[in-house]
């Protein structure tokens, strides 16, 4: 019955901690939108240095171009919705070269 008891009073105190504590890649501020990566346009090298983005992700982001939006590339199934969650925020699509 201890245990148990000790048990509980542990979830209580370690439970906020754990609710409290944000991913690595939410830290950064996202920044403005001319400051952005073009999915259209971007490199590979490029698109890598987008915070959650892996070679894999911006491979086939430049493989099933172009984008008539940014939200494309999960409505095309290019990225999971876990990637598109963690990049959103640091790309744009440009249709144009700029």
């Amino acid at each position: 019955m201890r245990w148990i008891l000790v048990a509980l009073a542990a979830a209580f105190v370690l439970l906020p901690l754990a609710i409290t504590q944000q991913p690595a890649y939410k830290t950064r501020a996202t920044p403005p939108p001319e400051a952005r990566v073009d999915v259209n346009h971007a490199t590979v090298d490029e698109l890598i240095k987008v915070p959650g983005m892996t070679q894999t992700w911006a491979q086939r982001i430049v493989r099933f171009r172009p984008y008539r939006t940014k939200q494309d590339l999960l409505d095309r199934g290019v990225v999971t919705s876990e990637v598109y969650d963690r990049i959103k925020d640091y790309v744009i699509a440009h249709r144009d070269k700029q």
